[in-house]
Order: structure tokens, then C-alpha cells, then sequence
């Protein structure tokens, strides 16, 4: 079942359809907060919703349209933003008890540029607590649905960007992906999700989960929507000091020159066993289209992402305990009563933190510990600089690595939540990704051919080479379309 107008357009045609006065701000704002009452009590993508900014902001963009005054092509278009972005007077929880009524007193650098692009803000999305699982059921405010089937997980930990866009409750999202948090849920349904260069999008104001592997990216219905997203928040941001000065290009230039003569980069590693027959189907013939659009396939090696989860689940832990010693009951949210200040600590974080985040900082504090720095947290560093070297020497013969952005489709809800160690390897493909501080994307490649659930190509490219990502991504959907509009949520 097809979204009624407007909701049935992308991003991209929203903004066009704004900019000819064809359709209003403030229409679309009020059918997507129509669409977000009707449904979300079903998907659980949001966890606050802000109408009354939101309607504002939309009036305000509606008055700057008629005076010929719009600020760029995200102009009335309304967004929502996963819920580890500091936002100005919109309580931010980032999933977690801990920060239950936490209200920041000032806007992420995200927020603030999607602000001045002129983007109406509607609410704030579902996600894993501390953007800690791959499932959305680690969220302390319960878990997202996917809007394909609502007893099957969304993905995460992006899961309510990725639940919102498909399921048409916004034209577009931002989510962050620390190991595949943004790709994976956009593969499991069916969106365009992009984690950009490490340094490519500013992490001033984005809750801090493990800050060498954090990058802040958009999850759109499309490609177009997914650059047009980029564009609008990337570039150099002196606030943070992992801010890269790298120039920011048109993300939509060139985003039409196809696929031919393009070197496409086929791991041998991804290909052999462990990925549902029904995915690897789709994911070659996602690779054959790109053969028959002209670009070549090649192989390559990346001899060390099979120890990809192992170092990812020590150096991402070893971060996360030390981010996650400042939520101590005395600066952000609620604090437990306690007869000593050590006692308060210690009831504060055994209320406020969840089965997932305990268990990754125990484990992340355990690698940081005297005696097992150099045994665990150092050598898991040296196999991140193996895992970046394998990449360099694959693109030295390719231009763009393609693969499975997950080994399954997306599971049911409960299916992996008691054995963690199945829900790591949900990013066995997505992890190296981010070890190597590469950029990564995950499109549609089509169906599964036995359920009918989406199923996501991953596309890895060189640093800051964000452009190819798209232009290789945009082929491939101009061969096989969009993903269609869910139908189980309605």
C-alpha cells in the first residue's frame, strides 16, 4: 500500500514539490505527524515527538519560500534524528535510564546546521541503549519493530532512523554507526543508509559511545535523499577535534554517470559461508547488474576481517568504559539514594545502565586493566592498522569493495537477545568498515526470494571518496528501483 501524498514522495521530490509551491511546510509537517500518531504506537520508531516546533518551524519555512528566501533544498522538509543528538530543550536519552530526563542546554553541531538548512525537526527516534546492540531491543524505552513485519527486528542500533524512513513517518533520518549502526538496520528495511569518512560530519553534541569509531550519518528512501542529507551537515567543525578539514563536494554531482568503468572489489572473505543463501543470492546479482551496466568485478583480499568482531569488541568496549564513567548520578539524570558517595555511584549505574552497556564495560574496563592492556586493548589496535592495510591494498585494484551489509535478513524480535555473541556477528561485514575509518553504504539489492524482506548491498570506499559510494549506489538503483513502501504497518 502506497503512502498517500505527500508522504509518498522522496526527500528529493518533496523538496522540489516545496520549491514550486505545489505543497506547503506545513502540509507535510502535518502529515507526517498524522502518519507518526497512526502508526507508532505499532513500530515504536519514536520516542519523543515535537509538533509544536515542529509545526513553527514548518510556518517559518512556508514564509521564507514565499519571499524567495529558502536556505537550501532541506528547506520545510521534515526529519528526525536519532535519539543520541543533543538537542536545545529536547529531553535526550540516548536509549538509556541514566539519562532519563536529561534536557541539553544546547544544540548538537548536526541539529544546529540541519537547523540553519532550514530542516522542521519532528521528534526524536528510537535506538539500543548508548547505540550498543545490533537488535533496537536494548533500548530502556522498549524496542522498534520493522515496518516489513512487526514481529521482526528493525536492526540497529539505528533502528528508529531506519523503522521512521521506510515506514514514510519522515523523509529522512540521521543515525550514527559505530560498528554497522546505520547500515545494517537500513539493509533489514530497505533504506539507503551512508556512514561517512571517520571526520567527515561533525561528532560535537553526539552522546559518545566509542569515539574512534562514531561516525554521524542519513538514512534516506533514496540515494538523491541520502546525499542531499550528507551535503547538509558535512565539512570541517572546529569544535571537534577529530574534525577533518577535508573539502566537502556536491554529493549530487555526478551522482547520474553510471556504473561504467567502475572497479568493483569482491572480497573472497565475504563469500565463504555464514550468509543466508537467500541474501548471497541477491547480493551476486546485485554485483552481476553492475557487471552488465559496465563496470568490472574484481577480487580482492582482506585476509584480516575475520578478526574484525574480536578487535571491534575490544577496542569499542575499552572506549565505551571510559565515555560512560561520566553518567556517575551527579551531573546527568536521575541519581540513586545512597548513604555514601561511592554507594551512590554504584546504585546510580546499576539502575540507570542496562544488561549490554554493563556487560561492554566490564568488558572494555577488564582490556584497559593493568597487566592486560598490551595483551588485549594494544593488540586489538594493531589488527585495526591490518584491517586499514588490507583496504589500502584493495584499492589499489578497485575502486569501491561490495558485499553483504548483513548475513540474514532481519530476525525476530527476541530471536538473538540471550546469546550476545549471535548479535555480534549480525556486523561481521560492517565492522572492518569502521576499524579502517572508511565510508560505507548500504542500498537496496531487492527482496529475499523465500521472505520477501529486504536485503541490503554494502558498497566500502576510500577515504573521503563518499561521491563514488553514491554514484555506484545510484546505478545500482536505477537497475533495480527503490525498495517498495512496506506494507505491514499500513
Amino acid at each position: 500500500m502506497s503512502a498517500p501524498p505527500p508522504l509518498g514522495r522522496s526527500l528529493t521530490e518533496l523538496s522540489a514539490a516545496l520549491s514550486r509551491r505545489e505543497v506547503s511546510s506545513e502540509e507535510a509537517t502535518r502529515a507526517v505527524l498524522s502518519r507518526i500518531e497512526a502508526t507508532d504506537g505499532r513500530l515504536g520508531a519514536f520516542l519523543r515527538v515535537t509538533p509544536e516546533p515542529a509545526l513553527e518551524a514548518a510556518r517559518a519555512s512556508d514564509a521564507r519560500r514565499a519571499r524567495g528566501e529558502a536556505t537550501s533544498p532541506l528547506d520545510g522538509v521534515p526529519l528526525a534524528l536519532k535519539d543520541i543528538f543533543l538537542t536545545n530543550g529536547v529531553e535526550t536519552t540516548a536509549g538509556s535510564r541514566i539519562l532519563a530526563g536529561f534536557i541539553p542546554p544546547f544544540d548538537a553541531t548536526v541539529v544546529d546546521r540541519l537547523r540553519g538548512a532550514g530542516a522542521v525537526l519532528v521528534g526524536k527516534l528510537n535506538m539500543d541503549e548508548f547505540a550498543m546492540g545490533s537488535s533496537n531491543e536494548n533500548s530502556a524505552f522498549g524496542p522498534c519493530r520493522n515496518p516489513w513485519d512487526l514481529t521482526r527486528t528493525p536492526g540497529g542500533s539505528s533502528g528508529g532512523s531506519a523503522a521512521a524512513v521506510a515506514a514514510r513517518q519522515v523523509f529522512g533520518a540521521f543515525g550514527t554507526d559505530t560498528g554497522g549502526s546505520i547500515r545494517q538496520p537500513a539493509s533489514l528495511c530497505g533504506v539507503v543508509g551512508l556512514k561517512p569518512t571517520y571526520g567527515r560530519v561533525s561528532r560535537y553534541g553526539v552522546v559518545a559511545f566509542a569515539s574512534s569509531l562514531d561516525q554521524v550519518g542519513p538514512l534516506g528512501r533514496t540515494v538523491a535523499d541520502a546525499a542531499t542529507l550528507l551535503g547538509a551537515v558535512a565539512g570541517h567543525d572546529p569544535r571537534d577535534q577529530t574534525s577533518s578539514q577535508h573539502p566537502v563536494p556536491d554529493y549530487l554531482e555526478g551522482l547520474e554517470d553510471g556504473a561504467r568503468g567502475l572497479r568493483i572489489g569482491v572480497p573472497r572473505e565475504w563469500f565463504q559461508g555464514g550468509t543466508e543463501a537467500g541474501v548471497e543470492r541477491r547480493i551476486r546479482e546485485a554485483l552481476a547488474a553492475f557487471e552488465a551496466m559496465g563496470a568490472r568485478l574484481v577480487d580482492v583480499e582482506l585476509p584480516h576481517s575475520k578478526y574484525g568482531v574480536a578487535a571491534y569488541y575490544l577496542v569499542a568496549p575499552a572506549e565505551a568504559s571510559s565515555n560512560l564513567a561520566r553518567y556517575d548520578g551527579v551531573r546527568f539524570g536521575p541519581r540513586a539514594p545512597a548513604r555514601s558517595l561511592s554507594d551512590m555511584y554504584g546504585e546510580t549505574r546499576d539502575a540507570g545502565f542496562g544488561a549490554e552497556a554493563k556487560r561492554r564495560i566490564m568488558l572494555g574496563t577488564y582490556a584497559l586493566s593493568a597487566g592486560y592492556h598490551d595483551a588485549y586493548y594494544l593488540k586489538a589496535q594493531k589488527v585495526r592498522t591490518l584491517v586499514r592495510q588490507d583496504f589500502d591494498r584493495a584499492f589499489e585494484r578497485c575502486d569501491v569493495v561490495a558485499g553483504p551489509v548483513s548475513p540474514t535478513v532481519a530476525f525476530s524480535l527476541g530471536e538473538k537477545i540471550d546469546d550476545p555473541l549471535q548479535m555480534y556477528l549480525a556486523d561481521v561485514y560492517t565492522i572492518s568498515c569502521n576499524l579502517a575509518a572508511l565510508p560505507g553504504l548500504s542500498v537496496p539489492a531487492g527482496l529475499h526470494p523465500g521472505n520477501g524482506l529486504p536485503v541490503g548491498l554494502q558498497l566500502v570506499g576510500r577515504p573521503f571518496d563518499e561521491s563514488t559510494l553514491l554514484r555506484a549506489a545510484r546505478a545500482l538503483e536505477r537497475e533495480l528501483g527503490p525498495s517498495p513502501a512496506p506494507e505491514a504497518i499500513g
